[in-house]
């Protein structure tokens, strides 16, 4: 066996042997199921540490689910991304000359789909290297024939439920992707800009009105000016006109009580087609809706010598133009909340739109309700008042994308009124209704136009945990019936919006059911400044390189041991150096097992008081272990393993039962020793699979129905705490006379004799094994120079090695002595005040007359130590 284990040919060998033996596969059986729906990465994307720590999560979950008995699924896919792809198809066409608009929509979904044929997915590779244990075989797609069905099913049967609507509003609209996107989508940044403050000439006088604003890009939309009606400063001006700077349009100055007095002049620019607030104000008071600013955020045509110029070197621009014109009295700096695009970073635009929306008051009651009563747990549950707040103060949904990348939404128009139209599954059923709604039997195919636009992309992985099943394509499947609902949900916390809560909407709507019994929330990964890893700040690894330098194994503990349930991980490579310690521990202790040689003999008295300790310790922890995963503290888990394989195995048991130079072991306890690995081995599996594997198939011959991939994991049986406490006690005295080697500068290798006041110790034959002790004097005291320490109030002394320096160590005791003596006197001047007595708690006083009641018992030790001397 190889002196070093090396991941990379481990990594790749049982990859292989698992996927060749379809041991991640799954159909319906007789077993329960355990059911995981990948949250679907984009098909653009590629690996990065926050996909690590969510894979790494639920492949623990699905391993360990799997050698629970359980029947594990857990079904990978990705996502289409309508902005994402569509933006790096639009990109690719202008590398080779080519513009969009160029393109009929067929040839651009041409490329569309030759584009993510020829790089997307790549990111699934990536999670086998990882060790990512998902059933390949069903591997979804969003945009795929079955799920863009189901897609096309929901909307139409929400439509007719009266759900879905078409409707004027003021929407948030990206230039850069040029789409419009939800509220959620929106992410609000504080930035730095600046408070412009123009003027505006009084129509028939020679006085001027000044207003504040951030965006005097926006004038050639201005509308009215409004003041507030009980704003004394102004409220005179109120029916006059003003003349809008630059452009000379009359406007009127209005009256609002949403005017906000102390702003900037008190006086607001009401810019209907590009502020929501305007827009209400537009809308209240029946002002026209002037838009000035195209779908590429470029001034348009109202801007007169400004027309296609971009909004912002317009901003710049204007601010000179006025101040020439004496209209710009003063700029001052000023910090302010912009929207920016989740997707493209890109300043929203508000803009008035006719676009589709879903109503979610009626869906998201019983979602709130299901969280609620528990039939959905959060874990942390910090996240259900969080939900509970967006859930209350809910929406309407706006679904429509003005884009070509996803599923167009199925409404075709026949006419040109409003209500021209209908909405069907197929085009061949559009005709059909058309014909009906319009009676007009002669409508034909070319006379249907399809809406142009597709349907957000969270509307098709909201019906993820459904549509992965297909069903709603067949509602009582053996897919759908088996699988559904499934069992958790790993995801983070920031799509808790976005995803997670429209997903319990979804299945309630469409299956009457919650689509998942847990939501474990991790956190997010930061580097060791706290910053959010990112492509920009370039403080995000290449997560293949770490595998590669590290092996996957290594790269999954190391992120583990740091991420505890809903806390941010604060990556550091050092906790990667972390894990391959582990792996090279672990590897070393199976050589050091397998090498030792046995013969048939009776068990010695300390191998029998090691293996009866070492198996209560385990079904002890392995309990332990099982309850932090019910409460899907995975990390605490890892941590308690971690402890159990490197403390207790490693370090005392295999130091306990190994045999002196020459000897040889008891056949009996090896194989108890080898039984001991192997149900470490299954307990470890879900979180290093690859080492793991490695080590179970070279203790012996296994079959493929044999590999520890598909064994059950040892249930946690009875433990004798009294065992456990007692061999505590026994490390104590050991960890006692270490410290006296250690400080005494004597060698492991000489033998010491040990004294002490009672009659008897369990553990003795460990005992003198493992503290290289000649013999024990049971109940006496020694009387010479000797080294003593405490152990649950029972002395133990050491009588001195020759060897050593006695001055020194007198020296070192008078040291000590006057410290505790000082300590002493601050703990009895704090019992001796009246006033503290009387005013701490109860529990404060005892733990300081417990302090005061040791440090006389260490000082009393101490003194006969220096009498001895």
């Amino acid at each position: 066996m190889s002196e070093q284990y090396n991941p990379k040919i481990s990594e790749e060998k049982w990859y292989k042997y698992w996927q060749e033996n379809k041991y991640f596969q799954s159909q319906p059986d007789e077993k329960p199921p355990y059911t995981l729906v990948i949250p679907p990465p984009n098909v653009t994307g590629v690996l990065h540490m926050g996909h690590m720590l969510n894979n790494t999560l639920q492949d623990v979950l699905v391993r360990r689910a799997r050698m629970k008995g359980y029947n594990a699924c857990w079904v990978p896919g990705t996502d289409h991304a309508s902005i994402a792809t569509e933006a790096k198809v639009v990109a690719r066409l202008k590398a080779e000359g080519i513009e969009k608009k160029e393109l009929t929509r067929l040839e651009f979904l041409h490329r569309a789909w030759a584009w993510t044929e020829e790089f997307g997915g790549a990111i699934l590779e990536q999670l086998k290297k990882l060790g990512c244990s998902c059933d390949w075989s069903r591997t979804r797609f969003t945009l795929e024939e079955k799920l863009s069905e189901q897609v096309v099913k929901s909307f139409v049967d929400l439509y007719r439920k009266g759900y879905i609507y078409r409707g004027y509003r003021m929407i948030n609209w990206d230039p850069e992707a040029e789409t419009n996107i939800s509220d959620e989508e929106v992410i609000f940044r504080e930035q730095q800009g600046k408070l412009y403050y123009l003027k505006y000439k009084i129509k028939d006088s020679e006085d001027f009105i000044t207003v504040a604003t951030t965006r005097p890009e926006t004038i050639f939309g201005d509308t009215a000016l409004c003041v507030h009606p009980e704003d004394v400063r102004h409220f005179r001006w109120v029916g006059r006109r003003v003349l809008v700077p630059i452009i000379g349009r009359e406007i009127p100055i209005i009256a609002d009580g949403y005017v906000d007095k102390d702003f900037g002049t008190g006086v607001l620019k009401i810019t209907p087609a590009h502020d929501i607030n305007d827009y209400e104000i537009g809308k209240n008071h029946q002002l026209p809706f002037i838009e000035a600013i195209d779908e590429k955020g470029n001034i348009n045509e109202q801007g007169k010598h400004y027309r296609g110029k971009d909004r912002f070197l317009v901003r710049k621009l204007l601010a000179k133009e006025l101040e020439e014109q004496n209209l710009l009295l003063k700029v001052e700096d000023y910090m302010h909340s912009v929207g920016t695009s989740e997707r493209t970073g890109a300043v929203i635009e508000p803009r008035i739109s006719k676009q589709w929306f879903l109503r979610m008051e009626k869906l998201a009651k019983p979602a709130l309700e299901a969280v609620e009563k528990n039939e959905i747990r959060f874990f942390p549950e910090k996240y259900k008042n969080i939900y509970r707040h967006w859930m209350e103060n809910i929406r309407d949904w706006n679904i429509s994308r003005q884009l070509w990348w996803g599923q167009q939404i199925p409404a075709y128009y026949y006419g040109g009124g409003d209500e021209d139209f209908v909405i069907a599954e197929t085009r061949e059923a559009a005709l059909e209704l058309a014909r009906k709604k319009s009676c007009n039997s002669n409508l034909a195919d070319q006379d249907l136009r399809q809406d142009p636009d597709v349907l957000d992309t969270w509307f098709s992985s909201w019906l993820w945990p459904i549509s992965v099943f297909d069903g709603l394509i067949d509602p009582k499947n053996r897919d759908i019936s088996y699988y559904y609902p499934t069992s958790d949900l790993v995801t983070g916390p920031d799509i808790l919006f976005f995803w997670v809560a429209r997903m319990i909407m979804a299945g309630i709507a469409f299956r009457g059911e919650v689509p998942f019994k847990n939501v474990y929330f991790t956190g997010i990964v930061r580097d060791k400044q706290r910053r959010k890893m990112s492509k920009s700040l370039g403080n995000s690894p290449d997560a293949l390189a770490l595998i590669e330098k590290y092996g996957a194994d290594s790269v999954r503990v190391g992120i583990l041991l740091s991420s505890a349930a809903g806390n941010d991980l604060l990556f550091d490579e050092d906790l990667l150096l972390q894990g391959r310690n582990f792996a090279t521990k672990i590897w070393n202790a199976h050589r050091l097992i397998l090498g030792w040689s046995t013969e048939e003999k009776e068990a010695k008295t300390s191998e029998r008081e090691m293996m009866n300790w070492f198996e209560n310790t385990f079904n002890k922890v392995t309990l332990e272990i099982d309850k932090r995963f019910e409460q899907y503290r995975v990390s605490d888990a890892l941590h308690l393993l971690y402890r159990l394989i490197w403390d207790d195995f490693c370090s005392w048991y295999l130091e306990g039962i190994k045999p002196q130079y020459g000897e040889k072991l008891s056949r009996e306890t090896k194989e108890r020793s080898v039984t001991f690995f192997e149900d470490l081995l299954r307990l470890l599996h879900p979180f290093m699979p690859f080492l793991s594997e490695e080590l179970w198939q070279k203790i012996g011959e296994r079959t493929p129905e044999e590999a520890l991939i598909i064994s059950r994991q040892k249930e946690a049986g009875a433990f004798d705490l009294s065992v456990i406490e007692r061999f505590n006690k026994t490390k104590q005295i050991i960890t006692g006379i270490r410290n006296y080697r250690q400080s005494k500068g004597i060698s492991p290798k000489e033998k010491i004799k040990l004294f002490v006041g009672i009659p008897f110790l369990e553990n003795e034959e460990v005992l003198k094994k493992l503290g290289n002790i000649s013999h024990i004097y049971f109940g006496e005291k020694y009387l010479g120079a000797s080294f003593s320490f405490l152990v649950e109030a029972c002395e133990f002394s050491i009588p001195l090695s020759e060897s050593m320096d006695l001055a020194e160590e007198k020296n070192k005791i008078q040291q000590e002595l006057e410290y505790l003596r000082g300590f002493l006197a601050s703990v009895e001047k704090k019992l001796s005040n009246e006033r503290f007595v009387r005013g701490a708690p109860e529990k404060v006083i005892e733990i300081e007359r417990k302090k005061q009641k040791d440090t006389q018992e260490k000082i009393f030790l101490l003194e006969e130590r220096l009498k001895n001397l």
